[in-house]
């Protein structure tokens, strides 16, 4: 797995690649603990690379949306993610975007 993490205005995204697992789910969960005081707007997960995710994923996730709340957004979400978390009811209970721009972009002030 890697990560890579941006700043985009008052928000961080958060891109995840390669295969998230027992072994380096810790990592993520660093990643979102970081990021979260870091900046006052979402944070996006860029799930479009993500090749294999276990349990240990999904409750990273669900843990970080504990703390977060709406303020953690998932977004591009991969083949792979997209069949996860629809079976594991976790994308009916979690904001989910098509694209990290319309999860960015959700965040902007309604005149």
């Amino acid at each position: 797995m890697s990560l890579s993490v941006r700043e985009a205005g008052r928000s961080t995204v958060i891109a995840v690649r390669g295969e998230v697992d027992l072994d380096n789910a810790g990592q993520l969960d660093e990643a979102i603990t970081s990021a979260a005081p870091a900046r006052p707007g979402p944070v996006v997960l860029d799930l479009a690379e993500v090749a294999f995710a276990d349990s240990t994923t999904i409750n990273v996730i669900l843990r970080a949306y504990g703390a977060l709340g709406a303020r953690l957004r998932l977004a591009a979400l991969s083949p792979y993610m997209d069949r996860l978390l629809g079976i594991t009811g976790v994308s009916d209970a979690l904001p989910v975007y098509g694209t990290v721009s319309e999860a960015l972009e959700a965040d902007a002030p309604q005149d």
